[in-house]
């Protein structure tokens, strides 16, 4: 005696559902494993000294950076960004991008408004190389590499370099008189990955992709500026007068033109370092008041300092 088993339409629809979805479940397992395997970060670790000019809006540095390859991959080449430069005409990527917007600013800006960087010379493990230009992008430059990176090998970097700071009404790197935002303002290699290098311009909307790696930064400044910066202050000076700022009173403004006061002729070198972040940026004012405050993180109960920097009005 058989038995014969059948199925209604509606179980054997279901069924094969059930076998595609487990077979594209299968595939998509087996791609994240293989992804996994070929998957690799570059390791970029940067020490910059720079020094604010406050009377001319002018950053002076220098800059060397460890590069490490952890692809498998031979590069005979670096990409760098020099994002300063997306302020520097009505010709840039940016400006292009602000132009489709309806924001004419760069278009008419003199040159007291807009900014570039330049001063460069740059040298791999102290050979000088040249670099040059792709075509349509000042703010991007290619050093050809005196001999191959291989897989697992490591260079140095070096290069002075200057930046004029332009307008802080364009985008995220300015100044409004003598109140500084310093972001995306030093030499940068683009991002290497598995897809190959992404060089890219500056743009008001994007540039946040960049390798990650540690920064030991010194910046040279007026001594009455008043820092806030990506990393931990190890300056211990500058820390002791950052607590006295924060203890004291906040009084009733006598004014709503917070004019800056004349800057010291005096001048002081704050130190900051972080390791495993991908980008170092830095705001000072002379005439901001200054709160210290702490919370507490909820899963791992880690108590974390806070500070608030702030004019009055």
């Amino acid at each position: 005696m058989s038995t014969d088993i059948t199925f209604a339409p509606s179980k054997k629809i279901e069924l094969f559902m059930k076998l595609v979805s487990s077979f594209i479940v299968m595939l998509i397992a087996l791609n994240v494993v293989g992804q996994s395997k070929n998957y690799f970060q570059q390791e970029v670790n940067y020490k910059i000294k720079v020094t604010l000019d406050d009377q001319n809006h002018m950053l002076y540095g220098d800059e060397e950076f460890e590069y490490i390859n952890n692809s498998n991959d031979v590069l005979t080449e670096i990409f760098i960004h020099l994002w300063p430069n997306a302020y520097k005409n009505a010709k840039t990527a940016m400006a292009k991008q602000q132009f489709a917007k309806g924001d004419y600013f760069l278009l008419w800006a003199g040159q007291k408004d807009r900014g570039y960087i330049d001063s460069l010379n740059f040298a791999v493990d102290d050979q000088k190389v040249d670099f040059v230009y792709p075509e349509n992008y000042e703010d991007i430059a290619v050093i050809k590499l005196p001999k191959p990176l291989q897989p697992g090998g490591k260079i140095t970097v070096t290069t002075p370099f200057r930046v004029k700071i332009p307008s802080g009404t364009i985008s995220r790197l300015g100044h409004i008189g003598q109140s500084y935002q310093i972001t995306q303002w030093y030499p940068k290699p683009a991002v290497y990955d598995r897809e190959g290098w992404h060089e890219m311009p500056y743009l008001t909307q994007g540039e946040f992709y960049s390798e990650f790696g540690s920064f030991d930064v010194e910046i040279t400044l007026p001594e009455n500026y008043t820092v806030g910066a990506t990393g931990d202050l190890q300056t211990e000076s500058e820390m002791q007068r950052l607590e006295q700022l924060a203890s004291a009173p906040v009084l009733p403004s006598k004014g709503s033109d917070n004019t800056f006061p004349p800057s010291s002729e005096k001048t002081k070198t704050l130190r900051y370092v972080q390791n495993n972040v991908h980008d170092f940026g830095w705001f000072a004012d002379k005439r901001w008041i200054v709160r210290k405050g702490e919370v507490e993180l909820p899963h791992s109960k880690r108590k974390v300092t806070t500070w608030a920097m702030f004019v009055t009005h």
